[in-house]
Formats: structure tokens, sequence, C-alpha cells
């Protein structure tokens, strides 16, 4: 089973983000789960949002897991969240953040030993939609890190043509062109 764990705060998309991959992931045939944890939280507070992903039907539905990729799309969660909660020695990690990798293990020396990408999912966002909603760049930052990893998730074309039809279901047309861009955008710019 595939385990992705996103690291947030509520308004940031984590929750629309997950869900999004899941609906794409299942229009593949696999098994998913998307969903996250954050009670009543208010704007701005810290939360998390998982999705799972198999060939089988999932039938644990607990939150706990020890994820493949963990996504944190604010980056000062980076350095307040237990971002290695319950890891692997072989999960990725792609972090929100402008600074170089090695600016990041400087002030995150616990990453010196781990697998990390980083990608400015919120400038990328401000750039293409106006706002900082970093979830759509995030999602094309995963598809590039897994194909790094060589097992790609989806292969791009797809994931683009899908979630062009996810966000279909909800966005007008200019915001599904700046989403179509910050995803291309993180997908060419994650390191």
């Amino acid at each position: 089973m595939l385990e992705i764990r996103w690291h947030s705060r509520a308004g940031q998309g984590a929750v629309t983000g997950a869900k999004g991959l899941a609906d794409i992931v299942a229009r593949t045939g696999k098994k998913v789960q998307a969903f996250a944890t954050y009670g009543s939280a208010k704007r701005g507070e810290a939360m998390a949002a998982f999705d799972k992903i198999d060939d089988k039907p999932i039938l644990n539905h607990e939150k706990y897991m020890s994820p493949d990729y963990v996504l944190v799309i604010d980056p000062g969660l980076t350095f307040i969240a237990d971002i290695f909660e319950s890891t692997k020695p072989t999960t990725k990690y792609i972090i929100t953040t402008h600074l170089s990798k090695e600016e990041l293990i400087a002030k995150k020396p616990d990453l010196k030993d781990k697998e990390f990408y980083v990608v400015d999912c919120i400038k990328i966002s401000l750039d293409t939609l106006g706002k900082p909603i970093p979830n759509a760049p995030m999602l094309g930052a995963l598809i590039k890190v897994t194909e790094l990893s060589g097992t790609p998730l989806l292969k791009f074309d797809f994931f683009k043509e899908a979630f062009k039809e996810v966000l279909g279901k909800k966005l007008p047309q200019k915001l599904i062109d700046g989403n179509m861009l910050a995803v291309q955008r993180a997908y060419d710019e994650v390191k």
C-alpha cells in the first residue's frame, strides 16, 4: 500500500489536494482513501491529511500510517510539526520552501540523512493563482518525485488531463488554467 501524509494549515487546500489525488488515482482502477484530521480547526491551524492507495480494497481506516511520502505544504510546519512521525528509512519528503536544500538542512539538521525535495509551492501559487494555496503545485511536485524515485504514481500527461476534469467540477476556467500552470511549474521546479 502506498501511503501519503500531508502537513498543512487549515485553508491551504491539503484536504482538497488529498481528495483530488484520490479521485484521479481511482480512475486507474486502484483503491483509494483520502481523509484528514483537523477536528474543528480554524483557518491557519496545523492539520494533516492522508492518502492511501492500493491494488486491493483498503480495509484499514485508521489515520496511523508509515508514509511513503510526506508532503509539507506550509514551510513553517517543517520546524514545528513532527514530519518524521512513524516514517520509515525510505520515506521521501517534499517540502514547500524558498530555501535551498543546503539552507534547509542548516536550519533542520534532521533532514541531512533523509531523501527530500524542495519546491516553493507558495510562490508558485501566488504567481499563478494570486493566492497562497499550495495544494495544486504540491501535486505536480509529487508526480515528479514519484517518477524520480523510479515508481511513478501516474503518468504526468494522464494526471494533467484528469486534474483538469476534477477542477472543472468546481472552478471557473481562469482558476483551472492557473492551477494547471501551478502544477506544471512545480513539476519542473522541484529539486
